[in-house]
This record gives structure tokens, sequence and C-alpha cells, in this order.
């Protein structure tokens, strides 16, 4: 029940700022509309395709309603049409017969008819006569007088700058709402995310140069940052092109001084943007028992998990100050400790706040240690293939080795998911290593000395690689059994050497584990391919789940396609996973202005950038440099809504900040259709003394209308996973 309140709260605050975004910008049409004297048939939120609408009232001379397409919304002004092939039928409803024998009438053909689509405006443009009862103005090119005048309250009769501030009125109006809602957010407080990095993923840009948990970054190619959304933007929308060396300066704990680091950003697997891999900071406490509106519960610990088993138990806020015999003090130490005693019992030294008899913390904390046991390995019985080295870290010992990417190693292990394991075990030891490189005819042997791990993290994308902190690469697991342990899983399900697999879907536990664990688990369906090398991410996923998930595999044995067997996984006695189960708070700073003063500067600061971002983002994609595969529509903003309405209001105030920026400026972009590309066709209608050609304004229309919708198929697809986000 309370997640069916929380629920319909969320989603009434989402539909909510939508509509708002979307009604400031009609309202900016309707009001400067109203100011020049031009009539409004209708002002709606949404569509009312087919004159399908949800509710509907007339105030005065307007129809105002909710249309059932929620899509935008509009403003219906005389002598404007959103639809080219009835521009002309409303032109007509707006000539006003005036035949004049005795005096001499000049008049225009017009532009093209004023309306909306998605929020932008557009519309009939047309020069305005200094006598406002008859809108007479020159002719466009080869029209012949007519036998009217506009009527007065027409849009086609005003002057060009009437014209054109009621063009530009929605976008100013969406500017200086996403400033207000920003300056609001401030005031309430809001919670931001230092340039402070909690994961790297292994294999990607960060991770080959040596980026590390823990690490603050100062500067990317000189501009500093200051929150972690500056990094995603500096390298999603800067300067440097996949494969350029980016600068980046970064304060390390445990270093006196800053240094440089070089990154590489990649689009690795047809990503549609650069990125280096690396992932937000975290605390060293534990998941605090926040409530949202739809989330109840807060688990300081995966269920399930190694971590669940603790003794005693660890709750949410419980803060690590101690591993063993080291000494805790940030994130960085946890994910290096953890990485190196993968396979033993930890020691936690935590401390709990006291909480008084209502649950509120009395300002006291107790000190107190728990056992975390190691965390066993859950695997099918099945060893893949190995596949090449994909990247070899800086400064590691792979690369003082001479080991290059495209090389392989001769697995000594026998497994290479538990390579990283073996290496892990003989830190501090030189061994010797097979290694194929790419060009070589023959295979040579390689002293490496190992260094103890440094972290350790999943794969970032499904098809991602698996490393090796210890030796310091990376390397793909294929997707092609090498052999089958006796006895296990795979060998009961009749699985054999040489079958490849083609896909895995995960299977929920029973309905019971879930009610034990109080937790939800879905399906979850991994395809494999040439491309979607995902044996790793599968074993990596597979270790998220409860007990009593099963993996049914899809396989080709030879000629026999789309074989399936279904597996139980089983506990591994000698391989564990450096992942324990924790779940750590972010790391977050409150922001939250003392004065209007300093609201006013923060909220700017972020409509500003808010703006930006989007004309970057804009620019990124005419150069290429990010692909349209990562454009959203609808649903996805939707979902996103829906995630920030349910993290708090200021973080929903920010996010419609964000939107109602994106629709200022994409609402201005010259495109005709758009109020932009109308705003262009009136400076040229004022700088030449009158409209373009009908002809030519009506062809316009048909194709920014048709980049519009073709747009939209497109987004369309991306939500319904239709089209791939990755190329």
């Amino acid at each position: 029940m309370e997640y069916a309140i929380g629920l319909t709260v969320v989603i009434l605050m989402t539909a909510v700022g939508l509509g708002f975004v979307i009604f400031v910008h009609e309202l900016g049409h309707f009001l400067v509309a109203k100011l020049c004297g031009v009539k409004c048939d209708k002002f709606y939120l949404g569509f009312d395709i087919g004159g399908w609408k949800i509710c509907k009232f007339r105030w005065g001379e307007t129809e105002y309603g909710i249309g059932i397409l929620p899509l935008g919304g509009y403003v219906k002004m005389l002598g404007q049409e959103d639809n080219p092939s009835k521009m002309r039928e409303e032109m007509e409803r707006a000539k006003k017969g005036m035949r004049d024998e005795g005096r001499g009438m000049e008049h225009e053909a017009p532009a093209a008819a004023a309306a909306t689509l998605g929020g932008e405006a557009y519309g009939t443009e047309a020069q305005d006569s200094e006598n406002p009862d008859a809108a007479r103005r020159p002719l466009g090119d080869g029209a012949q007088p007519p036998d009217f005048v506009y009527d007065p309250r027409s849009y086609l009769a005003q002057s060009v700058p009437k014209r054109m501030a009621i063009i530009s009125a929605g976008v100013i109006m969406n500017v200086i709402f996403a400033f207000l809602l920003a300056f609001a957010a401030y005031l309430i407080g809001v919670e931001e995310i230092p340039c402070t990095i909690g994961v790297v993923y292994p294999g990607e840009a960060g991770w080959q140069a040596d980026l590390r948990p823990g690490d603050e970054i100062l500067e990317i190619g000189g501009k500093k940052m200051h929150q972690f959304k500056d990094l995603q933007a500096a390298i999603q929308l800067g300067a440097a092109a996949a494969g350029d060396s980016v600068p980046i300066k970064v304060k390390r704990p445990g270093t006196e001084k800053p240094f440089l680091i070089h990154v590489m950003p990649d689009r690795r697997d047809g990503a549609p943007v650069l990125f280096i891999g690396v992932g937000n900071g975290f605390t060293t406490k534990l998941a605090a028992d926040r409530k949202t509106w739809m989330i109840q519960k807060q688990h300081p610990v995966l269920p399930g998990s190694a971590a669940d088993r603790a003794e005693p138990p660890l709750k949410n806020g419980d803060r690590i100050v101690q591993i063993d015999d080291v000494p805790i003090d940030n994130y960085a130490q946890i994910s290096t400790e953890l990485a190196r005693k993968v396979d033993e019992p930890i020691q936690l030294t935590i401390e709990r706040d006291e909480l008084d008899a209502e649950g509120n913390p009395t300002g006291r904390a107790e000190r107190l240690t728990s056992v975390v046991p190691p965390n066993p390995m859950r695997h099918l019985g099945v060893v893949m293939k190995m596949g090449e080295i994909t990247a070899v870290q800086n400064d590691s010992p792979a690369k003082r080795a001479g080991i290059a990417p495209g090389a392989k190693i001769e697995d000594p292990s026998g497994d290479p998911m538990r390579l990283p394991d073996w290496l892990r075990s003989r830190a501090g030891e030189t061994v010797e290593l097979t290694v194929q490189h790419k060009d070589a005819e023959s295979p040579k042997k390689v002293l490496v000395l190992l260094r103890r791990p440094i972290n350790h993290a999943p794969p970032l994308f499904l098809s991602g690689p698996v490393a090796s902190s210890s030796l310091g690469v990376s390397y793909q697991i294929l997707n092609r059994i090498d052999r089958v342990i006796e006895g296990s899983p795979a060998d009961k399900a009749g699985l054999r050497s040489g079958d490849l697999i083609t896909g895995a879907v995960l299977l929920p536990p029973d309905k019971e584990v879930l009610e034990k664990y109080q937790f939800d688990q879905s399906e979850e369906t991994l395809e494999f391919s040439e491309k979607r090398r995902n044996w790793a991410a599968l074993m990596s996923v597979l270790q998220r789940t409860f007990p009593g998930t099963k993996v049914l595999l899809t396989f080709d044995r030879q000629e026999e396609k789309g074989k399936t067997a279904e597996l139980l996984p089983v506990e591994a006695d000698d391989w564990f996973d450096p992942d324990r189960g924790f779940r750590f708070e972010p790391y977050t700073v409150d922001r939250k202005a003392e004065t209007f003063a300093e609201a006013a500067s923060l909220g700017g600061e972020y409509t500003l950038f808010s703006l930006t971002t989007v004309f970057r983002t804009l620019k990124a994609l005419g150069t290429g440099k990010v692909s349209p595969r990562a454009l959203s529509g609808p649903i996805t903003i939707v979902q996103v809504i829906l995630k920030k309405a349910d993290e708090g209001f200021s973080s929903l105030l920010l996010f419609l900040t964000f939107l109602s920026a994106n629709l200022a400026v994409i609402n201005f972009l010259p495109i005709p259709v758009l109020d932009g590309g109308h705003f262009v066709l009136l400076a040229y209608e004022g700088i030449r003394g009158k409209p373009a050609n009908e002809n030519v304004q009506t062809v316009l229309a048909y194709i920014g209308l048709a980049l519009i919708l073709a747009l939209m198929v497109w987004v369309f697809g991306l939500d319904f996973e239709l089209i791939s986000r990755h190329g």
C-alpha cells in the first residue's frame, strides 16, 4: 500500500513537472500574442488529435484543454495552422473581405502559419501596415493584389517585430523558468556529487591510464572540475576526439602534490559517447535507511551476500573505520583491502550512531567489530576459451615486461576467469608467463614481478573484459567452451567442449526466496555474439543474484543450433569474489544557499551550464563525436524524471531546469516549423521588406515537419530498444 501511494505521488510530481515546462513555453506565446492583440482560439497542453481530449473549458474567446497525446502543447492563433496542408485554409480564415475600388491597396502573401509541435511555435509571417485596422502590406514574390486584408486580430496582420516577440516568447519563458527552478532548488538545498572517482572499470581508458578509486579530479584539459557532471561533460562534449590524449590533473590520497595523467577517451564497442570508464565516489558509510516515495527500505548490504552473513549483522549507516589492522580513512582504502583479502574473513571495526527511543541520532556513537566471511564465487562448471589482451595498464608489471594489447597469454591457472585470482595469490613473486604476441611467429616466455592488487571492479559494459590488477592487463573471454568440469552443473546438463554460447537468461528464484530477502529480482537476458562476448558479464551478474537463481543457456553445437540447458549454479570452495556485497553511500556534498543572492548566483550557474550543455551536445552530434544513438525520447525522459522525483524535490527541480533549458535551445534551432526556423524567416522578411515566396515556405514547412517526425520515430525506436544504442 505504501509503495502504491509513493508511486502515485511520484507520478503526479512527474506529470506536474513536465506539464509546467510545456505550460510556461506555451504561456509565453499566449501572453505576448494577447498583448499584441492576436486572437487565440485554443491553449492546449498535449495534442487533441482527432478531437480527442482529456478535458476542456472555455474562458472568453479561448478554449483551454489537455489533449490526449502528451507530446507537447500548442497555442492556436487566428491565421496560424501547424499542418502545412491546411495552412492556406487557415490563411483564408484570417482574411477579411474589404474590397475598396476607390483606393489602391497593397497586400502581401503570408509566409507560414503559426502553431506548435511538441511545444514549438511556428507560423505565418507577414509585415504589418501602419494602419492597425487594415493589414495592407507589400505582396510576396509572384503574388497579385487580392481583394482582402487580414483580420487585424490575426497573427498574420502583426508587424515583424511583434511576430518575432510572439515567436521568441516561449523560449524566453523557458529560460526564465529554468532559472527560477534552479533558484528554488538551491534555496531548498541540493546534493552535489564531487569530482572524485569511486570505481575504475577494467580495460577502459581510465584504467589504462592508472586512475584509481579515491582520485580527486582537479582539472581536465586545463579546465577546473567541481562536480562529477563536469567530468562527464568535459569528456563527452569537450574538444578531444576518440584517441586524443587528454591531460587530467589528479589529487590522490596519500600523495602531497597533484600530478598529471594523460587519458585517451574511447567509444569501445560502438558506444554512443566518449568515456573513460570511471564512476563517482563513495564514502566509508554503509547505505543509510533513507525512505523515498517508492523505496521503503534501503539495505546496507546485498541480501544473500557474504556481507549479509556478517556477525554481528551490519546495519544502515555503519561507518567502517578499520579492516583487520588497517585504519580506514576513505573508500579507496576499502577497495584496496577487499581486492587483497579475497579468500579470507575480514574483521571490520565500525562506528554505529546511538539512537534514541524514536530512532533519532543522539550524537554519540559506539564502536564494535563484525566479522565478514569471504564470498564464494557461484559458477556453472564451464571453462571458456581465453581471448586476446585488450589493454595494458600504465606503469604495471605487464607494461614493464613488454606485454602489449593484442597478445594472448597461455593461461597458467587453467581457467581464464580464475586467472586474476591465481595472479593475486602470487603477488610479490616473479612468475613466468608464456605470451603469444600479435605479430610474433611463436610464443615467448616472459618473467613478470607481480604486484599486490590495487582495486577490483566488474566490467563496465556487458561485453567488457576481465582484468588482473596484479599483472595490469585486461583480456576477453570468448563465447566458446574450452572444457567442462566433471560432475559440475554444466556436465550434468550435457554441455561439451566446443559448444558456442549464444545466449543466457538468469531466471529468478522461487517466490519464497524473494520474500525471505524482502527484495525483488527480475529475469535478465544476455545476448552473445562475436561483438558481445558476455561470459565475464554473466559471471559478474550471477554473483549479484539470490541463491536459487538458475541460468538458461542457449548454445550451438556444430550443425545443431539453438540448443538449451538449464543450470543451477554452485559455490566454489577455492575461488572467491572480491565484492562481498557491501552497499556504500555515494560521496555527496550538501549545497544550500544562505541568501537569495547566493541562490540566484548558483541558480544562474546551473542554468548556464544546462544551456551550454545542450549547445555542446548539438555541436558534438554535428561533428560525430556523439552518436545519434545517445539521444533520448519521451519514454526515457519520463523514466529519468520519475527517478529524480523519487530522489527528492530539489533533484526534480534541477532536472526540470535542464529540461526547460533543453526545450529553449532546441526550439530556437533554425529548422522550419520550430520557433528558430520561423524567427529566421521573419528576419529575412524584415531585411527584405516582404516575406519569402508562399510556396517556398510551404515546402520548408513540410521539410521541417518531416525532420521532426523522423526524429520522433528515431528516439521512440531507441526508447523501446528497437534500435540499439551501440553501433
